[in-house]
């Protein structure tokens, strides 16, 4: 009788344990390390991309591919060294599963080092630099935005289809407004009456309105993310120039935030993206409505952004049953990208940049009275790659 006793408690304590493993793989948590820029004049877009990718983890039930995700919120301050000791930390100290959030190049290409070493899968919500498309492409840095010509390349071509002959291009001077003229001029084949490389962040533009007025072009092109895009509108109406240049930016500069900053001056500006709010598809449609209820204002190309990063990861943790240890089986399920994006059809290319549509929107005043973007007609750019790919000798 004690034999069978012992027996039947060894085997109740093995039974238990089991049960017990299996409720701890059950609990497992997803951890994510969110660095985006909260604070300074970048802050705003940080902000939208923090806000994106928790509203698509709060409307999957806190949940990323059917597990409990924990989500690490930090501020690079827009900053390459901080965001390079914080990613240190994040992928080290807390263990994190997937990084995002980064909105400047300058910053994701300090972030990559640490990130990449520690074969942490970085899945890039804003930040597209043209290196990490090209020959410093890595097996564990995904794009769910952009390659950062790309925006640039459309808005080449629409300025050329509008048959304008002179035109001048302002872009901070850091590798994305750097990679923003050569994608611009990639497509833009006419004059460039004058160039322009303001420091990044700067706020007052003087001297690049001096320059405007000076060379008397027929369109401007700006790509100034934030509070850079706010200040030289609000500048470039104010002194006048509106009423002889046709002003056309990429989805950055002419977004939402910073619509909401400058109001009816930006009336008739163009710029270019790869999304829309007015885009006619279900996904897209719900994620605007749970946006602004969440929010209470319309999303922007950066919280669209942040949102499809989320849904790219969710993917990737539901295709591999959560086993995120298996980094092969992990890229392999990044790649095929199976989640509805809000952008309508997505696809990867090589180099693990987007392969997709890019269309022409203009500020206007919608059925309610807002100023807001419209999108006009289809794609400037179909099914468009990035020049860097073919550069990209992918490691295995």
């Amino acid at each position: 009788m004690l034999q069978h006793s012992s027996r039947l408690l060894r085997n109740t304590l093995i039974a238990s344990a089991a049960l017990l493993a299996l409720s701890v793989h059950a609990q497992s948590t997803v951890k994510v390390g969110l660095l985006s820029t909260l604070s300074g004049p970048g802050a705003g877009l940080g902000v939208d991309i923090r806000d994106g990718f928790q509203l698509a983890v709060k409307l999957a039930g806190g949940k990323l591919g059917g597990q409990a995700a924990e989500v690490i919120v930090a501020d690079d301050q827009a900053s390459p060294d901080v965001g390079r000791q914080t990613a240190d930390r994040l992928v080290k100290r807390d263990k994190v599963d997937f990084m995002t959030g980064v909105v400047f190049s300058n910053v994701m290409l300090a972030v990559g080092a640490p990130t990449f070493q520690s074969q942490t899968f970085y899945i890039s919500a804003n930040a597209g630099p043209s290196q990490f498309a090209g020959e410093q492409c890595n097996p564990f840095f995904f794009s769910a935005s952009y390659q950062n010509d790309n925006m640039h390349e459309a808005a080449g071509q629409v300025v050329a289809d509008k048959g304008f002959k002179r035109v001048a291009v302002i872009a901070p001077n850091y590798p994305a407004g750097k990679d923003a003229i050569t994608g611009f001029k990639r497509f833009y084949k006419g004059e460039v009456a004058s160039e322009a490389l303001p420091a990044l962040n700067q706020l007052n533009f003087g001297t690049e309105i001096a320059q405007l007025r000076a060379t008397k072009p027929d369109a401007v092109y700006i790509f100034l993310p934030g509070g850079m895009g706010i200040n030289f509108i609000k500048q470039f109406v104010g002194a006048g120039l509106s009423k002889d240049m046709t002003l056309f930016g990429p989805g950055f500069s002419g977004d939402e935030d910073v619509i909401k900053a400058v109001g009816e001056p930006m009336l008739g500006m163009f710029n270019t993206s790869q999304w829309a709010h007015d885009m006619d598809n279900a996904a897209n449609k719900k994620f605007v409505t749970e946006f602004e209820k969440e929010y209470g204002r319309l999303p922007t190309m950066y919280a669209a952004q942040g949102f499809d990063a989320a849904q790219l990861m969710d993917s990737a943790v539901r295709d591999t049953k959560g086993k995120l240890t298996d980094k092969a089986a992990v890229r392999k399920a990044l790649m095929a990208a199976k989640f509805n994006s809000v952008r309508g059809e997505f696809k990867f290319n090589t180099n693990q940049f987007p392969i997709q549509n890019y269309y022409l929107r203009v500020v206007s005043k919608d059925a309610k009275g807002r100023v807001t973007n419209r999108m006009l007609g289809g794609p400037v750019l179909k099914n468009h790659s990035d020049a860097y790919a073919s550069s990209c000798k992918m490691p295995g």
